[in-house]
């Protein structure tokens, strides 16, 4: 879709969404205030005042979470990146690529659990071009009433590279296959010195954005993530907000932010590391609701802060509890699990004083609990 139709992209939950559109006054945060929040507000007052943000854009007192399932399709990968305790190199031998058989069954057994979309990222794998993933898409559809959120930048400039074709031209192929929307993945922190440093053989910062540009002016939503609290500096997150607002004011493609804390245990990166505490995710998370004024909608990042976290964000910005998370593998590598069904994520929100709706990969309503 073209920025000209803004208004239908950046809704809510529900027919009638919230207006999100860029400040046009004064009252816009600036990169210099947004910064001086992170480093310096005090934490309550911050939670306020990204909570009244959050109540303006969401007044029906509604919090969002989407039923569905990660499917990493394989664990190969030639990125090698720091930050990862997941992925095995081509030489090792010890990496795996799921047939076509395992990922039907992957999604038949998310459609039976009520779910109505999958998440499939992977590895860079040196071997699948785009043939690979256009019968897997194909199949798919062919088979299943399912969303697929799938595939993110950097496996799609990849797959561009090893197949011999441009970003536009993978994207339009994939499309057409089946793909109907971005995950936000491998964003890390969108600037070159720290990519650099934990991420050397990943796109770069401009790539990332160029791909979830193409992918919107084609008409695909996604979402924008972040990981932080590797290297980055506070100055650095503000920095990756900005690049993701100046985006979003372009083309009002994603339809959600979601930040979370790099989680070091079983990477590169763990001797020395000090993680991020949950005042500094709350504190990013609240910044963040104030700062992307044109972005509808911010999730809690429960997958690696716990449950409880999660519900306390809800006081901090965030709208959405995410997924519910049927399967997830990279965070567990880690060594961080946490868990969730559909009566807990219902009781959790219910708990934080809103009303729990389940909701689609473009947050259109499936149910009102």
């Amino acid at each position: 879709m073209v920025a000209g139709n803004r208004s239908e992209m950046v809704g809510g939950v529900g027919s009638a969404p919230p207006a999100v559109t860029p400040a046009a006054s004064s009252g816009r945060l600036s990169e210099a205030e947004a910064l001086d929040l992170l480093e310096n507000a005090d934490l309550l007052e911050l939670g306020a005042r990204a909570d009244a943000v959050r109540r303006r854009l969401h007044p029906e007192g509604e919090v969002t979470f989407v039923v569905d399932r990660n499917i990493n399709y394989t664990d190969v990968c030639v990125s090698g990146c720091r930050f990862c305790a997941f992925y095995k190199t081509p030489a090792s031998g010890a990496g795996y690529l799921l047939s076509e058989a395992e990922i039907y069954r992957k999604i038949e057994e998310t459609l039976a659990l009520g779910g109505t979309a999958v998440m499939m990222q992977g590895g860079l794998h040196p071997d699948l071009t785009i043939e690979w993933f256009e019968q897997l898409f194909r199949g798919i559809k062919q088979r299943y009433p399912i969303h697929l959120h799938s595939l993110s930048p950097p496996e799609v400039a990849h797959i561009a590279k090893r197949s011999g074709i441009s970003v536009a031209e993978t994207l339009r192929r994939l499309r057409a296959a089946g793909l109907d929307s971005l995950p936000g993945g491998g964003a890390e922190v969108l600037v070159d010195r720290v990519r650099a440093a934990i991420s050397p053989r990943k796109i770069s910062a401009e790539e990332w954005l160029a791909v979830m540009r193409e992918a919107h002016r084609q008409g695909m939503r996604g979402t924008a993530t972040m990981m932080f609290g590797s290297i980055d500096t506070p100055a650095e997150r503000v920095e990756h907000l900005r690049r993701v607002r100046e985006l979003q004011d372009e083309t009002g493609g994603f339809t959600a932010f979601i930040p979370w804390t790099f989680q070091a245990r079983n990477t590169a990166l763990q001797e020395g590391h000090r993680p991020a505490t949950g005042v500094d995710y709350l504190r990013l998370l609240a910044v963040s609701r104030l700062y992307l004024d044109n972005v509808p909608n911010v999730q809690a990042s429960w997958v690696t802060q716990g449950l409880r976290v999660g519900q306390v964000a809800l006081a901090f910005g965030a709208n959405d509890m995410g997924s519910t998370m049927i399967e997830e593998n990279v965070v567990r590598a880690t060594g961080v699990a946490h868990r969730a069904d559909v009566g807990q994520m219902v009781s959790l929100i219910r708990a934080a004083g809103f009303k729990p709706v389940q909701r689609d990969s473009l947050y259109s309503v499936v149910r009102r609990f």
